[in-house]
């Protein structure tokens, strides 16, 4: 059994070898890409909406409501990034129950890459909201001498929420395998739901960790400024 999809090779180009990874990562986009199209399909067009438009008008509100809550404003610009990250793993963990079909997040490149994306999106926010200097200074914070360790939390926790996610469908679909082995006949339904339930659960933990992380940022920031100001009219 193949712990990883990266071990499966379909053809190569020249020096490039095209991996299960590659290729069902392209896959997956372009199921986002058709499930995005019949959602908006008939927008405007109808004065109810129809199940796909439905669905995704609920999951939109549902994120929009856990942003407001983590970050104090439902800010559409994080919205359509957490948007994506979610619906990118959580249609790539509930399709691996398909036969003969391997999850991109089960390999650590992707999940690596996905945590590499939260990691620039946390200064990209902050600054946009902040300015430039106002974000670098909370890494001086409380004095000069936690630059290097707050620049080290940084990088431990992208390099966390990249194993967390890589680990956690790794250990599952190696449980699965064991389980199947042992009992073929009564296990295999069984598990297939409890893979799409696990799925989902990994798809949503990924995307309110990355919510976390950008608040703790926006926050921050916002702290320093709301404090400066409040200081400036006392003064006043």
């Amino acid at each position: 059994m193949n712990i990883t999809p990266d071990q499966i090779t379909f053809f190569t180009l020249g020096p490039i070898e095209v991996n299960a990874t590659i290729v069902f990562t392209w896959i997956i986009m372009c199921i986002l890409v058709f499930i995005s199209w019949l959602a908006t399909r008939t927008i405007g067009k109808k004065e109810h909406p129809d199940g796909w438009q439905f669905a995704l008008e609920l999951m939109v509100l549902y994120t929009l409501d856990q942003i407001g809550e983590l970050t104090g404003s439902k800010d559409r610009t994080i919205l359509t990034f957490i948007g994506t990250l979610f619906l990118f793993i959580a249609v790539s963990n509930i399709i691996s129950v398909v036969p003969g079909f391997e999850s991109p997040t089960g390999s650590l490149n992707t999940t690596a890459s996905l945590a590499i994306c939260v990691f620039f999106a946390v200064p990209v926010f902050g600054i946009s909201k902040t300015g430039v200097g106002s974000y670098l200074k909370h890494y001086l914070e409380p004095s000069i001498f936690m630059l290097p360790f707050n620049i080290i939390g940084e990088f431990s926790r992208t390099l966390a929420l990249a194993v967390r996610l890589f680990g956690n469908m790794m250990s599952g679909k190696l449980i699965a395998g064991v389980l199947l082995s042992l009992v073929p006949i009564l296990i295999p339904v069984a598990m297939h739901l409890f893979g799409i339930l696990i799925g989902l659960i990994q798809a949503y933990i990924f995307a309110v960790l990355a919510i976390v992380y950008i608040a703790s940022g926006l926050q921050s920031r916002s702290g320093n400024h709301s404090n400066q100001s409040g200081s400036d009219n006392e003064d006043n």
